[in-house]
């Protein structure tokens, strides 16, 4: 049975270096109201960088 409304939201995270969008997450919009800013690996940099949702 679906719930009323969709809370959590399937978001992708682009690299802030390079653009490029290197993951995926999902997110619970009621929850997180600001956008994600996580730093991940991104294998093109070859380092830990800061990735933001798109």
């Amino acid at each position: 049975m679906a719930k009323k409304g969709e809370a959590v939201i399937h978001v992708t995270l682009a690299c802030s270096e390079c653009g490029r969008h290197n993951y995926h997450t999902k997110r619970n919009k009621n929850n997180t109201r600001a956008k994600l800013a996580l730093r991940k690996y991104c294998k093109w940099d070859r380092r830990h960088t800061l990735h933001k949702e798109v």
